[in-house]
C-alpha cells in the first residue's frame, strides 16, 4: 500500500500532539521566565527544547504531505501562508499597538524608529534584529516581547526549501538525499556546538540552533512519512532501538542518533492509538504557541500575582487558551481553503454528524 493511501493518515493524533507540544512550551517558559521557585518542578519534568524538536518533526511528517498532495506550487505556497501569516501578523501587530500600555516611554519616544524597525523585521520573520519594543517590559528579567517566534522563522525558511528537496528525492531517490541532509544537519550544529564551547560564545549557540541545525529533525519526521509502511512492519525494532538512544541519551549525548530517536517516538504517538478526531474542535496550537510569551510577560510586568506563583501560571494558562480560542475563530480559521480538514471537521462537528474528513495537511 502506498504512504498516500495509508489509512493512519486518515486518523491521527498530530492535532492534539502539538497541542501538547506548545502547553510544554508555554509552562516551561513560564517559569523560566518569572523565576518562581516554586514553578521549578516544571522544568524537572518537561522540556521546551524536546518539545520544539518534536515541532519540527511532525513538520517535517506533514509539510512534505501537503507539498505531495498539492497540485502545483502555487496551490502548496498558498496553504502555507494561509495557514501561518494571518495569525502572525495579528500577533505582531497587536503586541506593536497595545504594549504601549506597558512602555516607560512617552508616546513619541515609543512611536520611534525603533519602534518601525520592530514591526518591519518581526513581520518579515527577522525577529532577531529588533525583538522588543521601546520601554516595554524593561524591568522584566527579558525584555523580549515575544521570544518565541524565533522558531516560526526557521519554519517558513523549511517551508521554502521544501520544494527543492522534493525535486532532489525525484531525481536521486529519498533515502540519499533525506540521509546526507540528516547529517550535515547534524554535523553543522555539532561543530557550532565546539566552537561555542571553545569560544564561550553564545552567538556559536544560537546558529547551532537556526535551520541547517534543526534540519536533522524536520528530515526524521520526512522520512517516516516516505517510509511509513516501512516502519509500520518493522515499528518494533524502531521503538526498542529508539528508545535505547534517547535513554542513553539522558546520561551521554548521542547527537547523531537522538534527531532519528527522537523522531520515531513522535511519529509513533502521533500515528498509532488514534484517540479521536481532536481538530474537530478547531487547532489552537498555533495560537497558544505564538500568544503565551506575551502574555507571561504582561502579567510579570503588572506585578499580579507575584506572591502567588501558582495563580501566576493559572492566569498564563487561561488567558493564552482564551487568546487562542479567540485567535482560531477570528483569525485563522477566515484564512484556510473550505477544503481544509478543520473547516469540514467543524462543520460536521457542529451538525452533529459522524466525521469523516482527512487530518492530513499541518497547514490545512
Amino acid at each position: 500500500m502506498s504512504q498516500y493511501a495509508n489509512p493512519r493518515l486518515t486518523a491521527n493524533n498530530f492535532d492534539l500532539l502539538r497541542l501538547l507540544f506548545a502547553g510544554t512550551v508555554l509552562l516551561v517558559h513560564s517559569y523560566e521566565l518569572s523565576g518562581f521557585q516554586q514553578l521549578g518542578i516544571i522544568s524537572s519534568v518537561l522540556s521546551s527544547a524536546v518539545a520544539v524538536k518534536a515541532f519540527f518533526v511532525v513538520s517535517g511528517f506533514l509539510i512534505f504531505m501537503s507539498f505531495e498532495r498539492s497540485t502545483t506550487i502555487i496551490s502548496y505556497a498558498k496553504k502555507r501562508f494561509r495557514r501561518i501569516y494571518p495569525a502572525y501578523f495579528t500577533v505582531v501587530m497587536i503586541c506593536a499597538i497595545s504594549l504601549i500600555a506597558f512602555s516607560s516611554e512617552n508616546i513619541g519616544g515609543y512611536f520611534s524608529f525603533a519602534w518601525v524597525k520592530y514591526v518591519f523585521a518581526n513581520l518579515a520573520f527577522l525577529n532577531f534584529l529588533q525583538p522588543t519594543l521601546p520601554g516595554v517590559f524593561d524591568s522584566n528579567k527579558l525584555a523580549a516581547v515575544n521570544g518565541a517566534l524565533w522558531t516560526l522563522k526557521i519554519e517558513v525558511m523549511f517551508y521554502l526549501t521544501v520544494p527543492l528537496f522534493v525535486l532532489l528525492f525525484r531525481r536521486f531517490a529519498h533515502l540519499p538525499i533525506l540521509i546526507l541532509v540528516y547529517f550535515l544537519s547534524v554535523a553543522y550544529a555539532g561543530f557550532l556546538a565546539v566552537v561555542a564551547e571553545r569560544t564561550g560564545s553564545g552567538v556559536y549557540v544560537e546558529l547551532g540552533r537556526q535551520l541547517p541545525g534543526q534540519l536533522s529533525y524536520f528530515m526524521a519526521g520526512a522520512f517516516f512519512y516516505y517510509f511509513l509502511p516501512l516502519f509500520e512492519r518493522r515499528i518494533g525494532y524502531f521503538l526498542v532501538a529508539a528508545v535505547s538512544i534517547l535513554s542513553v541519551n539522558m546520561f551521554f549525548p548521542l547527537p547523531i542518533l537522538e534527531p532519528f530517536a527522537l523522531a520515531t517516538v513522535v511519529v509513533f504517538f502521533g500515528l498509532f492509538f488514534y484517540i479521536g478526531n481532536f481538530g474537530k474542535y478547531g487547532d489552537f496550537s498555533y495560537g497558544v504557541y505564538i500568544l503565551h510569551f506575551p502574555v507571561i510577560q504582561v502579567l510579570l510586568y503588572s506585578g499580579w500575582f507575584r506572591e502567588s506563583p501558582w495563580y501566576f501560571l493559572m492566569a498564563v494558562i487561561l488567558m493564552t487558551t482564551g487568546g487562542a480560542v479567540a485567535m482560531w475563530h477570528f483569525v485563522e480559521k477566515r484564512f484556510l481553503f473550505r477544503k481544509s480538514h478543520y473547516i469540514t471537521a467543524t462543520s460536521v462537528y457542529e451538525n452533529a454528524v459522524p466525521n469523516t474528513s482527512v487530518n492530513t495537511d499541518a497547514a490545512r
